[in-house]
């Protein structure tokens, strides 16, 4: 194998497929990134879970294939001088890796070793800007559950109505919900559940905010198409939580805060809060204010947040990273807190009546010392 191409899209290239490499494996081929050179360059990262491969335009008089070091191709190109680098490697797989006058001399091992990539069977496709995509997860994942006990939900729902996108994910304790027009849509109705840590991986790739990514769904598996890039992954089998049905619309209360001073306030309370103590925060809802305390044994704090609209004195408790995390994450400079009473979620809307978004989180019990 042989082939020269540009150092910086052969670095890029390195850095997404290296994502997705194993840690340990008992096949070590797995801990490696396989490059291809065929009509383009292609370099794959796969732990037998998910896999990304990414292609590149490169000039390749040998075809041919390698599996190479991750951590020490990636930091060898890394560090090359910016300009045409050139990769060769021999059947006894002895690998060279040249830029102007620098010279590396490594070895890989049999790209036979290396598992094939799951094909997605694609009975459905689906397409919007990489941005969109992007935003849409950056501002709902961090609700997906991390507990193993209920894989479900350690992943985020994917559901398809005519030609919008809704993305739904739940720990429990808290939900996040956004949506958005799809450009193009063969799947009339339609649901389907996405690993967290593919998701991660999935807004890593949407580098370009205009161009499309298309999601390809298949029974088994899911990839995402971005560009020269593709992630591919397992689905996650089982019934996701009926979120039209959980969400009130019944919440009398409704006070309007501005996003950025609301967090905050909440962030400068939670300072009192440590590790070990899982205290809550105190939320009193008066008319035009939200007063947060809280007291543990490392101190007291006591603070309060301009806000519209009349709570009637509604103590509440919350989670504090629970609350401060849909306040960064949600897309709108104002906000509206929906309240019913002490032992009811709040859900959090723009204040504009746009519903592109819906964030909620249950309560915390507050104790009579609070």
């Amino acid at each position: 194998m042989r082939f020269t191409c540009d150092k910086n899209e052969l670095s890029a290239a390195i850095v997404k497929a290296s994502r997705c490499c194993a840690q340990k494996s008992a096949n070590p081929a797995l801990e490696g990134l396989l490059i291809e050179a065929g009509n383009k360059v292609t370099v794959t990262g796969f732990d037998l879970r998910r896999g990304i491969y990414a292609s590149i335009d490169a000039d390749i008089p040998e075809p041919g294939s390698i599996v190479l070091n991750t951590r020490l191709f990636g930091e060898i190109v890394r560090r090359l001088p910016d300009g045409e680098i050139s990769v060769s490697s021999s059947k006894d797989f002895a690998t060279v890796i040249s830029c102007g006058k620098s010279e590396f001399r490594i070895t890989g091992l049999d790209p036979e070793d290396y598992p094939l990539l799951p094909e997605v069977d694609c009975r459905n496709n689906l397409a919007l800007p990489q941005g969109t995509l992007r935003d849409m997860l950056e501002e709902t994942i961090f609700a997906v559950s991390d507990n193993e006990a209920r894989p479900v939900y350690t992943g985020a729902l994917f559901d398809v109505a005519g030609d919008e996108l809704t993305i739904v994910a739940c720990d429990g304790y808290r939900l996040s919900l956004r949506k958005e027009p799809l450009e193009k849509c063969d799947m009339e109705q339609g649901s389907f559940i996405v690993p967290g840590y593919a998701l991660q991986d999935a807004e890593k790739i949407c580098l370009d905010d205009t161009e499309p990514v298309t999601i390809h769904v298949g029974a088994k598996h899911v990839s995402f198409t971005a560009g020269g890039t593709v992630l591919i992954t397992r689905r996650i089998d089982g019934e996701y939580l009926n979120y039209k049905k959980s969400i009130p619309d019944d919440n009398p209360i409704r006070i309007k805060v501005k996003r950025t001073e609301l967090a905050r306030v909440v962030d400068r309370v939670a300072l009192v809060i440590l590790d070990k103590m899982k205290s809550p925060l105190k939320f009193r809802f008066d008319y035009d204010s939200v007063n947060i305390m809280c007291c543990t044994a490392a101190g007291f704090a006591d603070d309060t947040c301009f806000s519209e609209g009349d709570g009637e004195g509604l103590e509440i408790g919350f989670n504090n990273r629970y609350m401060l995390e849909a306040l960064r994450s949600a897309p709108a400079d104002e906000l509206v807190l929906c309240l019913k009473n002490g032992f009811s979620p709040c859900v959090i809307k723009a204040a504009d009546g746009d519903d592109s978004f819906k964030y909620m989180i249950l309560p915390i019990r507050l104790r009579a010392d609070n």
